[in-house]
């Protein structure tokens, strides 16, 4: 069937997708029968752009992703430095007195003590982490000291503090661990979205071929009810001319009585298909009962014959589920790397570099630090052993296991999608000869028909045998239709379940 090129743009990091101009239904729809409501009429891509943009399990699932990376954004802050800015005052007095027993007078003493404080280190407190896994501080503390009876003193002590992990912790820490596992999830949800869009897709296509059957239902049954009504009037002229028994009249009205339940079993069954469809596009309430969707397009049956192998191929490498499988057993991974770090003890090698100065003034102070004269420095390892180790220990063990059910349910959904294509093949095959054989049954039905309304015309047959023969073209009707919507949404579901959903429908999704 002719269709147009969506081209959809979509955003999953940040969760927003970005499509083409949507729809305006009240432009695109015309005045049809009925109170009230108009036809819309729409093809399979029309439908697709207004589900993308409208369907609620795509917004829903459009959240996720935005979460995921707001999460992931914030688990960086663990490498953002916080400055630290304080600045005290301190004042001490102390009264002047005597030691009699010993003979010792003292004399009063007032202090004043102005610390300033500038430094460097983690937000919370401590040191900044790197993403190598060093840790560092800088501090810069200056003290302005005047106390009676001594001269106004300046003291400064800038340093540095260093600490490098170098067995546990070394090659991956727990922030480390969060980015990495949250980058994967990221990645899985957006799969999920790809997967919605996806599912949302096919279902649309299937609603949309399965309205376009019932609507071609609807007028077969009403041709069947017109032609059961005009037998019934020819019936009924020859009774009353009396050449034929009334016996024969009831039964072509019997049949026009059944024709016309069935048409409006027909009619139910489309009004119920147009709801299905406009709630998968998401139609608002308000324009839910002035819109009547009509297909623009018929149903053909076009030839195709997909290879097993490639097909197989190509859903193991695409299909969104088998890849979220993946990811998440590379997720499993990154935690049994950081589980197995853990067993090793604590070494970490630890180090200070600073410089210090005491003088009468400020300017003398910041002199000597510029100049080091008074360099002071440390280095040295520090050891943690855990006694058992008890918990790190079944931690790693309780993951291992859980790579293990990671893969083999990754094993199990290639299974069913191997299973699911081979299916889809094998039914594409059986349909597109279904469809040939209904077209024949429904040719056939309608020669004979032709024919055996000829021959009761020329007295050679009954009316029984000519409504018998209606019914049999009307049921043959129904099959051929049935049968080429079927081999559609065959053609959709295999595109589902190989992963293609998306370039069958030529839908450009692109994730940033």
């Amino acid at each position: 069937m002719a269709s147009q090129h969506l081209r959809i743009m979509t955003c999953a990091a940040l969760g927003a997708i970005c499509l083409m101009p949507r729809l305006d239904m009240a432009t695109a729809s015309e005045p049809g029968p009925g109170a009230g409501q108009k036809k819309w009429v729409v093809n399979s891509d029309d439908l697709i752009q207004i589900a993308l943009t409208n369907n609620l399990d795509i917004l829903i699932s459009r959240i996720q992703p935005q979460q995921d990376q707001f999460s992931l954004n914030g688990l960086y802050s663990a490498y953002e430095p916080a400055i630290g800015v304080s600045a005290t005052h301190n004042y001490n007095e102390s009264p002047g007195g005597l030691f009699a027993e010993i003979g010792y007078e003292f004399q009063p003493i007032t202090q004043r003590i102005n610390n300033y404080q500038l430094g460097l280190g983690g937000a919370g407190g401590g040191n900044v982490l790197t993403p190598w896994g060093t840790s560092y501080s800088i501090t810069g503390p200056v003290s302005q000291q005047n106390q009676t009876g001594y001269p106004q003193i300046y003291t400064a002590s800038p340093q540095v503090s260093l600490s490098q992990p170098l067995l546990k912790n070394a090659w991956i820490d727990n922030t480390r661990l969060q980015i990495a596992v949250s980058k994967k999830q990221l990645k899985i949800d957006q799969l999920a979205l790809r997967l919605q869009i996806m599912t949302v897709v096919n279902n649309v296509k299937a609603a949309y071929y399965t309205l376009i059957s019932d609507r071609e239902n609807v007028k077969v049954e009403e041709s069947a009810v017109q032609l059961a009504e005009e037998t019934t009037r020819e019936q009924l002229e020859k009774v009353r001319v009396g050449a034929l028994a009334p016996f024969d009249e009831k039964q072509a009205e019997s049949q026009a009585a059944t024709a016309r339940s069935a048409l409006l079993t027909a009619q139910a069954t489309q009004a119920a298909q147009e709801n299905v469809l406009k709630n998968l596009v998401g139609v608002a309430l308000g324009q839910w009962e002035d819109f009547s969707p009509v297909p623009s397009e018929q149903l053909v049956a076009v030839p195709e014959n997909p290879h097993l192998l490639e097909c197989f191929r190509i859903g193991l490498e695409k299909r969104p589920d088998i890849l979220q499988a993946r990811l998440k057993i590379e997720q499993q991974h990154v935690t049994v790397k950081y589980r197995f770090n853990q067993l090793f003890p604590e070494l970490d090698l630890t180090g200070t570099y600073g410089r210090g100065a005491t003088s009468a003034t400020f300017d003398q102070a910041l002199g000597s630090i510029r100049e080091g004269t008074y360099p002071n420095y440390s280095y040295g390892l520090a050891l943690t052993v855990p006694l058992g180790n008890t918990g790190p220990r079944n931690s790693y063990k309780s993951d291992k296991a859980q790579l293990e059910l990671l893969l083999l349910q990754a094993k199990k959904t290639e299974r069913t999608i191997v299973q699911n294509i081979d299916t889809d093949i094998k039914k594409i095959q059986s349909d597109y000869l279904s469809v040939d054989s209904t077209r024949k049954a429904r040719q056939y039905a309608e020669e004979a028909l032709s024919a055996e309304q000829t021959k009761l015309e020329h007295g050679k047959s009954t009316s029984f045998n000519v409504l018998q023969l209606q019914n049999s073209l009307t049921t043959a009707r129904l099959q051929e239709i049935q049968a080429m919507a079927t081999y559609n949404i065959d053609l959709e579901m295999l595109a589902f379940d190989d992963g293609t959903t998306l370039e069958w429908n030529h839908i450009d999704l692109r994730v940033r």
